[in-house]
């Protein structure tokens, strides 16, 4: 049997604990396009939820935040099964990579870390959820098509 032939990552669901709090973070720091509900509006689903697309608009939506409640579970700290993070490409530049500086430090952002990964330069950031996500720019001229070159040991990048 043939295996499936994906074509494209197409969209990230989360669990919020508060979803207005998480919807503002996506639109208003990560500059997501917030199509359900709009905001202020109400959702047009049976759960408190809402869809957001990136500025490409390339597909219905990439994210989906769903709340779940102040009560529930924190993200497991360390070593464990499941979601490390996800990644989000801004840019083919380090410049373009500097310019969210200033922005996440105004919103009180954590930057958890900053990476030279040979083929990619990432700034990893968190949610107000504890949800890592990696902010990244392609490296100009690299070929990303060497496999040799993703398993690069991985450099501390300095802006």
């Amino acid at each position: 049997m043939a295996s499936i032939e994906i074509k494209d990552l197409g969209h990230v669901v989360l669990y919020v604990r508060n979803l207005e709090r998480s919807a503002a973070f996506y639109r208003d720091v990560l500059g997501f396009r917030q199509i359900m509900p709009t905001p202020g509006g109400e959702a047009d689903v049976r759960f408190p939820a809402a869809a957001f697309s990136s500025a490409s608009g390339r597909t219905h939506h990439e994210l989906l935040l769903i709340e779940v409640g102040e009560d529930a579970q924190p993200q497991p700290q360390g070593r464990r099964v499941g979601l490390y993070h996800f990644g989000l490409k801004i840019g083919d530049s380090d410049d373009q990579l500097r310019q969210p500086l200033a922005r996440l430090g105004e919103a009180a952002v954590v930057v958890a870390g900053a990476s030279d990964h040979t083929v990619t330069h990432s700034l990893y950031i968190l949610d107000p959820d504890g949800n890592e996500i990696e902010l990244y720019i392609d490296v100009p001229g690299v070929d990303w098509s060497d496999p040799t070159l993703i398993a690069s040991p991985v450099r501390p990048l300095r802006l």
